[in-house]
Order: structure tokens, then C-alpha cells, then sequence
């Protein structure tokens, strides 16, 4: 306990430093285009044939161009007519100002209630991944909501963040990283997160195992 809060206070002090760009520093290497690398078919969903209609406030819109290196926003539908809307981030840069902010902050500066938060995991035929679930409201729309974040080829925990940004800074190397989110419209929070681990799992299985390291830093089994 000792060594992690002396990890942590190392982070946080040299916080400033990790933020700047290092001369020479080496990226994570060449990047995969979201539109390209998720399928718009696979298991039992496909993508709805109606346009996103995102609710994105105008205010957050500046931070999400600056932030994000690419986003891709598609909503899936089911045989049953079931509405999945997955949201996908990559950041090439975890630096300072440029992280990936969590959604449960985002969702509450867009209005919508936050009535649960709950780390969680899920297991998949590549291994256990690590991830949080919300619960949200805005006025008469429940959304609950799967997400994870992954950083360095690595899923991590909000906590670990700052050690792990520092062990890469300190070897010459810029952390990207990749902050994937489902969620769907749905007063039954119990269907939802089956319907959302399902989607989650049969969109691994059609992935390449680089393809899946870089989302969940899972491996192949």
C-alpha cells in the first residue's frame, strides 16, 4: 500500500511534466481507422439505416475536435428491433489536457441525471474485461451505459491512469488511447446489460487479435 501511494504521489507531482511534449518522443505506431476496423454487420446486429441523431452539446463540441483523434458513432439494431448505440474514441495522445474525459462526466454536463456508477467485468472468450457501468436518465429517456477505457494497448482502471502515463513518458513513448461506450435506450436496466455484453462479445470475436488488443487489451485465447 506503502509503494502505491508513493506511485501515485509520484504521478501527480511530476503531472506537469508528463503534459509536455518531449522532443523525439515515439508514438504507439501507425492507427487503425475506426470506420474501417468495426464491421457494420456482425452476429446478430447490423447497423440501423437511419442517421445518428447525437445529442452533443455545442460547449463539449470544441474539447471532443481537440481531444479525439477519430470518433465514430453508429447505432446497431437486432432481428427484435433492440437499439444499441455504440460510441468509439481514439486519443493518440493521454498526456495532460488531452486524455479521454469518463463519460459519467459527460453525460451530467449534457443534462441527464447520473443514478449509479459500478466497476464491473465481463467475460469474454479472450479473457476478463474490466469495465464500468452507469445509469442515466434525462427526463423520460433511461440509458444505461457499458464503457472502458484503454490506454497503451492496456485496459485500465480511472486510478492507474497517471502511474501508467508516467511509465510510458519516462521510456520516450506517447500513450494513445481508445474509449469505447454502449449504451441504449431502456427502462429495464437488466435486459439492457445482457444485450450489451452480447453486442460486446460478438463484436470481439469478429476482430483481428490486434485489432481486439488495441480496444480491450485483451489477447487471443
Amino acid at each position: 500500500m506503502a509503494l502505491l501511494i508513493a506511485a501515485l504521489m509520484i504521478a501527480t507531482s511530476f503531472g506537469a511534466v508528463v503534459a509536455r511534449p518531449r522532443a523525439g518522443a515515439v508514438s504507439p505506431g501507425p492507427t487503425v481507422s475506426l470506420e474501417t476496423m468495426i464491421p457494420k454487420q456482425f452476429g446478430a446486429w447490423r447497423e440501423a439505416p437511419e442517421p445518428l441523431t447525437q445529442i452533443i452539446n455545442p460547449e463539449l463540441q470544441k474539447f471532443i475536435d481537440e481531444v479525439y483523434s477519430e470518433v465514430l458513432n453508429r447505432v446497431y439494431v437486432n432481428a427484435e428491433g433492440y437499439r444499441i448505440m455504440l460510441s468509439l474514441a481514439h486519443s493518440s495522445d493521454q498526456r495532460g489536457n488531452l486524455r479521454a474525459h469518463d463519460p459519467e462526466r459527460c453525460y451530467v454536463a449534457q443534462g441527464f441525471v447520473l443514478h449509479s456508477m459500478e466497476e464491473s467485468s465481463l467475460a469474454t472468450p479472450f479473457g476478463e474485461l474490466s469495465l464500468k457501468r452507469l445509469f442515466t436518465t434525462r427526463g423520460p429517456r433511461n440509458e444505461p451505459v457499458t464503457y472502458w477505457l484503454t490506454v497503451g494497448g492496456k485496459a485500465i482502471a480511472r486510478w492507474q491512469l497517471n502511474i501508467i502515463i508516467l511509465s510510458f513518458t519516462l521510456t520516450g513513448r506517447i500513450p494513445d488511447g481508445y474509449l469505447f461506450r454502449v449504451s441504449s435506450i431502456d427502462q429495464n436496466q437488466n435486459r439492457a446489460i445482457q444485450l450489451q455484453d452480447q453486442f460486446i462479445n460478438q463484436l470481439l470475436k469478429t476482430l483481428s487479435p490486434t485489432e481486439r488488443k488495441r480496444l480491450t487489451g485483451l489477447g487471443n485465447s
